[in-house]
């Protein structure tokens, strides 16, 4: 096991859900205010906030849904 699930679960819901959930992510979210909010950029935007919670090395890639034929995948890079 890499990491408790339940503990996942938590930084997931600080680190994405309470940030960007039923929010306009131009005007609510603050990192949003001089960065257009593609779904590239949210995909950065989660790597970014949920990299706080977990052991370095841990985080392998975000995977983003905005359609079923637009998928963005983001890796830290």
């Amino acid at each position: 096991m890499v990491m408790n699930m339940t503990d996942l679960k938590e930084y997931m819901e600080e680190a994405i859900m309470k940030p960007l959930d039923h929010k306009n992510l131009d005007l609510d979210v603050p990192y949003f205010a001089d960065i257009v909010s593609t779904t590239e950029n949210v995909a950065v935007y989660i790597w970014e906030n949920l990299q706080k919670f977990l052991p370095m090395g841990v985080l392998y890639k975000v995977k983003v849904y905005e359609t079923d034929n637009n998928v963005v995948v983001y890796k830290g890079e």
